[in-house]
């Protein structure tokens, strides 16, 4: 099943909700988008689309800290669409969208940008981390450009049989001799 991406730009309509869900940062929003229509020779407002917009994790965090209702927007994300039948029986539908960028949109106004500081690890993860690495180098096999398996470590310099040509069937100037 094929995603359907969109852009959009409009105005924050709904006041930024937060939440943490076991850990996990997530704000809602609601985003009202009114194209401009040519009719008959004159500009009008055409028919406003309300969309309710999710964002996740460090995109949240800094929603959160950085959009609030009024504020121009221009949203990047995931389409899909909510159906449900509400009590009287009538179906009704929203516009959903999973953010992936969020940002206010500066042909209506000016921002400043602050850079996020992401958490910092602990050095013990680190550690763990880069002797993870360092294992799995190790346990690398070494083959030659023509998929043979070396017997000498990574990054050896220890002489290779082609001579230098890259061809296992060469011999090198010393062993012509």
């Amino acid at each position: 099943m094929s995603d359907t991406y969109v852009t959009l730009h409009g105005w924050v309509g709904s006041d930024v909700t937060f939440r943490d869900p076991q850990g996990i940062s997530v704000v809602n929003l609601r985003v009202a988008s009114t194209p401009r229509l040519k009719r008959e020779g004159k500009w009008v407002d055409g028919d406003t689309t309300w969309y309710s917009v999710t964002a996740w994790r460090q995109l949240a965090d800094n929603v959160r800290s950085s959009v609030s209702k009024g504020d121009a927007v221009i949203v990047h994300g995931r389409l899909r669409t909510d159906c449900w039948k509400r009590e009287d029986g009538q179906l009704s539908s929203s516009l959903q969208i999973e953010a992936s960028l969020i940002g206010h949109d500066l042909t209506r106004g000016t921002t400043r940008f602050t850079r996020s500081i992401r958490p910092e690890r602990i050095d013990g993860e680190v550690d763990q981390e880069v002797d993870a690495m360092s294992r799995e180098q190790r346990e690398v096999a070494v083959v030659d450009s023509w998929g043979n398996l070396a017997d000498r470590a990574v990054g050896s310099s220890s002489a290779d049989p082609s001579g230098g040509t890259g061809r296992p069937d060469a011999q090198s100037a010393g062993d012509a001799a």
